[in-house]
């Protein structure tokens, strides 16, 4: 297989679905209307209710839902060959992802930018909102555990992208203060942060940040080290950026967010496009090849993975993710300006992460055998040692290097600053989601305005929970072990959140046929999920305290798993009419 050919496939893909389906899906089952004040002007508060530009939330959107998903996910399912992971991402993409998306997006909008765990609660039960949002709350905990762990080795083995990472938190508040207070001109603010973005890359390669000598050994005590300095730093970074408005640093930061992920995929996709280099990774390796791990006495250890039902826990967020459904409805439905700008920036936006994975898979399947020097019958068992997100960064960095000139240092520190802006993006996101999630249950059952409750619910309390466990858990454990749990609550979040939007969309839009588009994946999403998750129980080893917090997450989820789908049969069966009361 060619590069160019996939490259210029997955183009022509979703340019196709997103004005075919995608327009169907605006106009027959949300029938959006422009007309309609969104909730970022009904509610307008300055903090969180805030109307932004459709570019500017489309790149906090992008932002916040790819992080590091549509890359690691990827990079590991390369153990089965290119092909079965680049078909689960393109039609997992198309008739389950964006569609997730774009409904948990505008179900929320249209009942006040309330969280897609409010409606589930709305549309079934009060048991339901309980346990949809307690649910959510161990979910986000594994997000932020493995974003975490990701972005601490990625500035650890990569110091000039440490500081052009930090230099860019500076420039997003900068811009933030450019847009909001001074109110300078949306197109001269623009070019000022994307100069200084510039020279924040700059000043990178120029100045790497490094803790300890030797920290870019990851088999070195030094990369221990800095890994944990990084584990610490980040862990007060979300706390903070958590809690402050979205004005300040999410809207800015992810605008610009927005122009280093099109500079990447053109910058990248041109170079694969034209360089037209012939794959050398296998199309297909084996149905049960070496990639889950989990930890046992000995260490860490992979054991052999069938493709189905395994494969959610591994590729999350470039073909599918239920975290999605937290941001848009979470944070994208109260800065909407326009229910039009919906569709590009939900619908849009996964796609882009669709087409992010394919760049991603393509970089491996290229350069893949000469990174990490197996040959292609070696990938089934022993890639998960070798392979993973480094070989996309090195992969990346070689084709950018062999096509345009530049060296190949330019191309990993671009291609991990790139990575790390999106998991600094969904790490104090799933944060602020996280400490919504936790105020919000407690809500649900008792006043949380006296006493006790009152100082459990306070938000730098709640970020400071759901940060400190999440460190907590990514300080021992690398990537790889646990990202199959954060994978596997993630999808079945999705499953989920699919079938509520399913109920919505059938009960209240009233949507006929068209409901079928998002039952079906719905419950093809949670039968493999659920199977999956089983699946990890039994054959995964863990030991000692992850034992305890991740088997006993999974264990925690599957018990309420199977109550929200009891749930949602329930209200599934029942007449429209009842529904009349719930149509926003």
């Amino acid at each position: 297989m060619n590069s160019a050919v996939i490259v210029l496939l997955a183009g022509a893909i979703y340019l196709a679905m997103y004005f075919s389906y995608g327009k169907a899906l605006q106009n027959k089952v949300v029938k959006a209307d422009p007309n309609r004040p969104t909730p970022a002007h009904r509610l307008y508060d300055g903090v969180d209710y805030v109307p932004a530009h459709p570019l500017v939330l489309y790149g906090h959107h992008f932002a916040s839902i790819a992080g590091a998903g549509p890359i690691v996910g990827p990079a590991i399912a390369m153990a089965w060959g290119w092909l079965p992971g680049l078909l689960w991402v393109w039609f997992g993409n198309v008739f389950i992802g964006a569609v997730h998306d774009y409904l948990a997006l505008m179900s929320s909008v249209r009942y006040d930018g309330r969280s897609v765990q409010w409606i589930a609660g709305k549309l079934m039960s009060k048991r339901t909102g309980v346990a949809f949002e307690l649910y959510i709350w161990f979910a986000l905990l594994l997000v932020v555990a493995a974003f975490v762990a990701v972005t601490a080795k990625l500035l650890t083995i990569t110091p000039q992208a440490a500081t052009a990472t930090l230099l860019f938190l500076v420039v997003a508040v900068i811009l933030g203060y450019l847009l909001y207070k001074v109110r300078i001109n949306f197109k001269v603010a623009t070019l000022i942060g994307i100069g200084l973005l510039i020279i924040a890359v700059w000043l990178g390669l120029k100045y790497p940040l490094v803790f300890v000598d030797g920290q870019t050994n990851t088999a070195s005590a030094a990369y221990t080290t800095a890994y944990h300095y990084w584990n610490i730093i980040l862990m007060v970074y979300i706390i903070i950026a958590a809690s402050l408005p979205v004005w300040i640093l999410l809207q800015p930061r992810d605008y610009l967010n927005a122009y280093i992920l099109w500079f990447g995929l053109i910058f990248g996709g041109v170079a694969f496009v034209l360089l037209a280099k012939n794959f050398t990774a296998p199309a297909y390796t084996t149905w049960s090849a070496y990639v889950v791990k989990g930890i046992t006495s000995q260490g860490a250890k992979a054991v052999p993975s069938p493709f189905w039902p395994t494969i959610p826990l591994i590729i999350a967020c470039g073909s599918l993710s239920g975290f999605h459904s937290l941001v848009g409805s979470g944070t994208t439905s109260k800065q909407l300006d326009n229910e039009l700008h919906g569709l590009m920036v939900g619908y849009g936006g996964m796609f882009t992460e669709g087409f992010l994975s394919t760049i991603v898979i393509t970089a491996i399947a290229v350069y893949g055998v000469q990174l990490t020097g197996l040959q292609p019958d070696q990938w089934g068992m022993h890639y998960i040692e070798k392979g993973g997100l480094g070989t996309f960064i090195g992969g990346y960095a070689k084709g950018v290097s062999e096509f345009y000139g530049v060296s190949e240092t330019f191309g990993k520190t671009f291609a991990t600053l790139w990575v790390s802006a999106f998991t600094l993006t969904s790490l104090d996101t799933a944060t602020r989601l996280g400490r919504f999630a936790w105020q919000e249950l407690f809500g649900m059952v008792t006043d949380t305005s006296k006493g006790a409750m009152k100082f459990i619910t306070n938000k730098w309390v709640a970020s400071i929970i759901i940060a400190g466990l999440g460190t907590y858990l990514a300080w021992g454990a690398g990537y790889k072990v646990i990202w199959p749990a954060f994978s596997a609550m993630n999808q079945m979040l999705a499953s989920i959140a699919l079938m509520t939007a399913a109920l919505w969309v059938a009960k209240v839009q009233k949507a006929g046929s068209w409901s079928w588009a998002v039952l079906i994946p719905a419950l093809f999403l949670w039968i493999t999920v659920t199977a999956a998750m089983i699946w990890y129980l039994i054959y995964v080893p863990m030991v000692g305290e992850y034992l305890i917090a991740v088997k006993g997450a999974i264990v925690v989820s599957l018990l309420l798993n199977f109550l929200l789908a009891w749930d949602f049969w329930v209200a599934w069966k029942r007449p429209e009419k009842e529904y009349a009361a719930s149509a926003a």
